[in-house]
């Protein structure tokens, strides 16, 4: 009898080494626990973090990277997501969760990377877009609540089990999938690149984002690589990881502000969002406390909170495992915002990030995410609207937020889709 997920040899984001697979029944359990679902895939892949004998894993896509890396003619671009730098060290020896951001950099320059640019500065376009979506849905009083659509997983989710609701998910793209569409078009443009001859590579903690980068509405990224696919390049490629030279990301598109950096935690999107939502309303920046919103921060399942964005107030939910959601469905018209994610504490909680004891995961992921709210902290930029690349994007590119250029590269829509579970 059959005790595991199904798992469709067409799925772009895990695969199972059979010889390995015992049927232990982990990953159904998992699959149950986290997402209240019983094999209906989600691509989420934490079963990948919980299966003791390794077999499901990432379906790996880094030895096609590394020929292009190989391939002068192409110029192959790496974009880097928040999560990645606080969980590569996992693989090399640091203390867990160490913040190793310019190392990170200095490694995929190593690799042969051309450019090295970081997905920060998509979250910090995303939020432009999302923060100004939720302020003409509540002016309009219509399409409330709105709700994130950053995790794919969790749109996926939406699109087969609340098809009727698609029009309360954000139309923003997910930071990875408006990086790809900015490097492709502005940024192409910029350094004077033939954009057919780039290979857009996206190194995230997540799983998922393998599977988001085929979706054609959300073309702009031609290859998906894990931080656990880093940690095979490096090997492969006989570097010491701690001897590379720490380096900073490439000039345009690099760093973004530090409420790009905390969309790798849960509630980050939140705490980011209503920064720029605010200034937005008001014309004026936000309150210091909405700089340090502790009250969406951590791996409580449902956390809740009243905001006041002083032209009026509102409710927000950040929802920390799909699951949850559907413990506040029956009174979703009682919030304005919800944040949700599909891995246990956001991204850094992806089921791309090193493999370990699974005993040892809530340690690391609480480690993980310390770091980067300290590194926001520790920034001069914390909002997205002060990121001086996102206002030379809007000045010479997109206009303004939710422009027609914006409209068009930058948002997108959904489908109902069919169940697989039966």
């Amino acid at each position: 009898m059959e005790n595991r997920v199904f798992i469709d040899p067409n799925n772009k984001s895990i695969m199972r080494i059979e010889e390995r697979c015992v049927n232990c029944g982990q990953c159904l359990n998992t699959c149950k626990n986290l997402n209240n679902l019983d094999d209906d895939c989600i691509n989420c892949g934490q079963c990948i973090l919980t299966c003791p004998m390794g077999a499901i894993v990432p379906k790996y896509t880094y030895q096609d990277v590394q020929k292009y890396l190989l391939n002068s003619d192409y110029t192959v671009i790496v974009s880097t997501s928040p999560a990645v730098r606080v969980a590569i060290g996992d693989e090399f020896g640091y203390e867990p969760g160490e913040f190793l951001e310019r190392e990170m950099v200095g490694v995929l320059k190593d690799l042969g990377f051309d450019y090295v640019l970081d997905t920060t500065f998509g979250a910090d376009l995303t939020i432009m877009e999302e923060a100004s979506e939720l302020k003409r849905r509540i002016e309009n009083q219509k399409d409330l609540p709105m709700m994130t659509s950053c995790c794919s997983s969790w749109v996926t989710y939406m699109e087969k089990y609340h098809g009727n609701d698609l029009n309360l998910l954000s139309s923003s793209k997910s930071p990875i999938s408006m990086q790809g569409a900015i490097i492709k078009n502005y940024f192409a443009s910029k350094m004077n690149l033939n954009k057919e001859k780039i290979i857009n590579v996206a190194l995230t903690p997540c799983v998922s984002k393998k599977s988001e980068i085929a979706r054609p509405e959300l073309e702009g990224m031609d290859f998906c690589i894990t931080t656990s696919e880093l940690a095979m390049m490096i090997r492969e490629a006989g570097i010491d990881f701690k001897a590379v030279i720490p380096t900073d990301f490439d000039s345009l598109l690099g760093k973004g502000s530090g409420a790009g950096v905390i969309f790798g935690a849960s509630g980050g999107v939140m705490e980011s969002a209503l920064r720029t939502a605010y200034y937005l309303l008001n014309n004026e920046p936000a309150p210091i406390d909405f700089l340090n919103f502790t009250v969406v921060r951590g791996e409580v399942p449902i956390k809740e909170a009243f905001v006041d964005l002083k032209v009026t107030k509102i409710k927000v939910a950040v929802i920390n495992g799909i699951k949850n959601i559907e413990m506040i469905y029956p009174r979703l018209r009682d919030y304005t915002f919800i944040e949700v994610m599909s891995c246990p504490g956001g991204c850094i909680g992806g089921a791309g990030q090193p493999m370990m004891s699974i005993s040892k995961l809530q340690t690391y992921r609480d480690k993980r995410m310390k770091n980067l709210y300290a590194d926001d902290a520790n920034l001069k930029v914390r909002n997205s609207y002060d990121n001086p690349d996102i206002k030379e994007v809007y000045r010479k590119y997109l206009g303004q937020p939710l422009s027609e250029v914006s409209e068009d590269i930058l948002h997108t829509k959904y489908e109902e889709k069919i169940k697989t579970s039966v």
